[in-house]
């Protein structure tokens, strides 16, 4: 199978819609997978009709995590140069976004989930990092974003008991933004997507940039961080036409500068 065959793309209106395309191995990510993910996302950012990325995966599973059968046999680690594990986790988009799970996102397939800014999930998907079962640790973002998108001590549950939980209380817990019915998770993402992308695209990148820098930092650190990327939304072309728009009761064309 072919780089372009073990992840699809798809793009239209300012959306990139990534699709994870090994359903036989129930998309576990081996090394030439990670590459062709990477590349993606490097497709994604290059690229000044996009706005919003959107990952799936092909099949009834998001994501059963790192090919495990490669590994055993002596395989190398899906590993990228530049994007780290599963060509994700260190270095996501620059560009917002949304992974669309539809049944079990596991171990690293949860981990690229947790690299996207939001996460829309149907009702029968689940989450979970079963690593300390396999004699492994969550290294792949696991154990370093879970405790920022839920509770720290329903994150040090998952982390140290390997159990999954449902999509429902993934949605209690604030992790997914928005639940679906069963074979719904690309249509509600892709709808979210829309929205994200009829906006200025320089501002939402920047906005993601913004949320970024300031997390951890102390209130007065976080606006001297924020001040440079403001102060060029604030003179952008977007931003006056933006103005301009309002003024004359129309939709802004956008720029993207």
């Amino acid at each position: 199978m072919s780089a372009e065959e073990l992840v699809q793309l798809d793009s239209a209106d300012g959306v990139l819609v990534i699709t994870l395309n090994r359903p036989r191995r129930r998309n576990a990510i081996d090394l030439p997978t990670a590459e062709a993910l990477s590349a993606a996302l490097d497709e994604l950012d290059a690229r000044d009709d996009l706005v919003v990325g959107v990952i799936t995966g092909n099949g009834p599973v998001f994501s059963a995590g790192m090919d495990l059968k490669v590994i055993a046999a002596g395989g190398p680690r899906p590993i990228v140069p530049g994007r780290g594990a599963f060509g994700i986790v260190e270095r996501p988009s620059e560009k917002p976004l949304i992974a669309a799970v539809e049944g079990a996102a596991l171990a690293g397939g949860f981990e690229i989930a947790m690299a996207c800014d939001l996460i829309v999930a149907a009702e029968d998907a689940s989450f979970g990092l079963p690593e300390v079962r396999r004699g492994l640790a969550a290294a792949a973002g696991g154990a370093v974003r879970l405790p920022q998108r839920i509770p720290y001590s329903h994150a040090m549950r998952m982390i140290l008991t390997g159990e999954p939980i449902t999509a429902q209380r993934a949605y209690e817990l604030g992790l997914v933004v928005e639940l679906t019915p069963a074979g719904g998770a690309l249509a509600t993402a892709r709808a979210l997507a829309a929205v994200i992308a009829a906006n200025a695209p320089l501002a939402v990148r920047t906005s993601k940039a913004v949320i970024e820098l300031v997390r951890g930092a102390s209130l007065a650190e976080a606006f001297e961080r924020q001040r440079p990327l403001m102060q060029v939304i604030r003179e952008s072309a977007d931003a006056r036409e933006g103005a301009v728009a309002f003024a004359e009761k129309r939709e802004p064309k956008w720029v993207g500068r």
